[in-house]
């Protein structure tokens, strides 16, 4: 009976697996169709982005939406990779993935990588890949951090529902700020029940993370949003591969402390004002050595800083919350010195490391701000002389 039934269980394994491919060679068909629409701007009646027009539209999750949109656009610029999704060869899942670090350079061997091995598979040959691809590091970080949102409304019982995506760096702090809220809320709730007739019912996880962001909130209001020093928020933790490190550390391979790979431009912005703790490996990966946590800042060159700066020096701004920049990098061979220093914000901190615009300090202590394209900055609106307008650069004194 059983040898029977085999002939009839291949044939339904035969179907899904024909079924499939159909369903990627429509979706296939489908991202094409997103891409001419997003071209065309067919959402711009009334939404924001032809993601928002999708999950009206369609019903999909506003997520997948954005995912979407990002392979249809993708795949515009990758033909061997469209050609394979379009004849059912390589499923939409593997796409997906690959699309993330896939060039016209690129795009061959991945595809070939993709044919040969699983879903699970490829998504771990893409976190290789963007590890040590700079440029795809810089892709990834800019999609992720421009797909930072909050979403808060109120529901039918006056409840407020919280739903959104913090970029890597924001939600490391969260997480460690949330951690530390509910710590806080433990110890105080073990002090009421020492003195309470009747033991409080035990709150569960979730109802525990509810009251430490109510913690979080009132605490930045008692504290009038001050975050503190940037050293005591972050920690970043640098692998060293080599026993004798006699060039300056190389900061692409970093990690937040929750494992989360990031760029070189953000491991730098990161650990220019930050707890620091070195870890040496062998050649099997294993922890050898790890170093004491440091300051990259000390707290005595801080004080001098923040008594210098006092504010945010980037043309414009003057925002008391900041961070120590280092003008040139101390993975790159710069000294933690006032002169080598200066106050941001984190925007600007963001712009200076992960947009391109730079920062130099003349011999006189005038700094010197930079647009991406070598431009300088102007100090302000231009000033017009009859039909020519002159751009200063910025130049802000000690």
């Amino acid at each position: 009976m059983l040898a029977a039934r085999v002939p009839e269980v291949d044939h339904i394994g035969d179907e899904i697996a024909r079924l499939s491919a159909e369903v990627d060679v429509a979706i296939a068909r489908l991202l094409i169709l997103i891409r001419e629409f997003d071209e065309q701007r067919g959402w711009s009646n009334g939404f924001r982005s032809c993601a928002d027009w999708l999950a009206w539209r369609v019903g999909l999750d506003l997520g997948a939406a954005r995912e979407r949109v990002r392979v249809a656009r993708a795949l515009g610029t990758l033909p061997l990779m469209a050609g394979a999704l379009a004849r059912g060869e390589l499923s939409y899942a593997k796409v997906r993935a690959l699309t993330r670090v896939a060039t016209r350079a690129t795009e061959a061997r991945l595809l070939a990588i993709g044919r040969t091995v699983t879903a699970a598979q490829v998504e771990r040959v893409v976190r290789g890949w963007r590890a040590g691809d700079p440029a795809a590091d810089r892709r990834e970080a800019k999609r992720r951090y421009e797909s930072r949102a909050i979403h808060v409304h109120h529901d039918d019982t006056g409840m407020i529902v919280i739903h959104g995506r913090l970029d890597p760096e924001a939600g490391a702090v969260f997480m460690r700020a949330l951690e530390a809220a509910e710590d806080a809320l433990y110890r105080r709730s073990k002090q009421a029940a020492g003195v309470a007739l009747v033991p409080p019912a035990a709150p569960t996880l979730p109802q525990q993370r509810a009251d430490a962001l109510a913690l979080l909130a009132e605490t930045a209001l008692h504290h009038e949003l001050d975050p503190g020093s940037p050293g005591e928020r972050y920690q970043v933790v640098l692998r060293v591969d080599t026993p004798d490190q006699a060039e300056p550390v190389q900061l692409g391979q970093a990690t937040l402390e929750n494992g989360v790979h990031v760029s070189a431009e953000m491991s730098e912005r990161l650990s220019c004002d930050a707890s620091r703790t070195v870890m040496r490996y062998d050649a099997e990966g294993r922890i050898v050595e790890v170093g004491a946590r440091t300051r990259t800042v000390p707290p005595a060159v801080r004080r001098a800083l923040l008594h210098r700066d006092q504010v945010c020096r980037f043309p414009g701004c003057g925002l008391r919350f900041v961070q120590a920049h280092h003008i040139r990098h101390w993975a790159h061979g710069g000294p933690t010195t006032l002169s080598n220093l200066v106050l941001l914000c984190r925007y600007h901190h963001r712009a200076v490391h992960e947009d391109g615009y730079q920062i130099a300090r003349e011999e006189d202590g005038t700094l010197i701000f930079r647009q991406p394209d070598g431009r300088p900055l102007p100090e302000g609106p231009p000033a017009e002389m009859g039909s020519l307008s002159r751009y200063r650069p910025s130049r802000n004194l000690v």
